[in-house]
């Protein structure tokens, strides 16, 4: 039990100064790798919790696709480090208000629930018993799939018109961009595609607009 304690104190406080150091580190890489130090941290949480199939997942699609993706995209992005800080003051009333009242709402409800000898030994719902022989990964599954049944479905559907609406965002036409047309490319004939020239000797060819688009 004191080991357990022990490494619970060490995931918790490296979670924490690792969420601490997304928002407060200036370079957005160093933000996203402590990012994914955070995620590691909190898959460690998951398994002193005896869920081992959320730390799975908490490590492989979030620190494997959502996390490396934002460090890509971060890298490759040509990002304005002077707008960012001039948006960050501007905005830091908003989210110094935001961020109290959050802060305000927890330490309310700790104040009315407390802390019990006993509440980190009372088991959550899906955690499976030793008795009953099913899985994390069965128990979660069950309970998902008929109590939370909708609302399951409800999230994946909020998702996926996420994704859609990212999709057109970066679809919209852009002047000076040059883009591929299946339609325009297959209603070409010969007498669009290929141009003759008759060449005088010892002269260039200079190619028309057309035969340039």
């Amino acid at each position: 039990m004191a080991l357990t304690a022990v490494f619970f104190y060490i995931f918790a406080v490296l979670a924490v100064v690792s969420g601490a150091m997304v928002i407060i580190a200036k370079n957005p890489v160093h933000a996203v790798l402590f990012l994914i130090l955070a995620f590691f941290n909190a898959a460690g949480l998951f398994v002193l919790l005896g869920a081992e199939f959320l730390a799975m997942l908490l490590v492989i699609v979030y620190v494997g696709a959502v996390a490396v993706l934002f460090l890509f995209v971060v890298m490759m992005l040509d990002v304005d480090f002077a707008e960012l800080k001039a948006g960050f003051i501007k905005n830091a009333p908003v989210g110094l208000l935001v961020g109290g009242t959050v802060l305000a709402e927890l330490v309310a409800l700790f104040m009315a629930r407390g802390f019990g000898a006993g509440i980190a030994k009372a088991p959550a719902a899906v955690m499976p018993t030793a008795a009953s022989g099913i899985s994390n990964t069965e128990a979660l599954g069950r309970i998902l799939y008929t109590k939370y049944a909708f609302f399951f479905q409800g999230a994946g559907l909020i998702l996926l018109v996420a994704m859609v609406g990212a999709i057109v965002l970066t679809l919209r036409q852009r002047e000076g961009v040059k883009r591929q047309s299946v339609p325009v490319q297959n209603a070409r004939d010969p007498a669009t595609a290929i141009e003759i020239v008759k060449v005088p000797t010892g002269s260039a060819v200079v190619p028309s607009a057309e035969a340039q688009r």
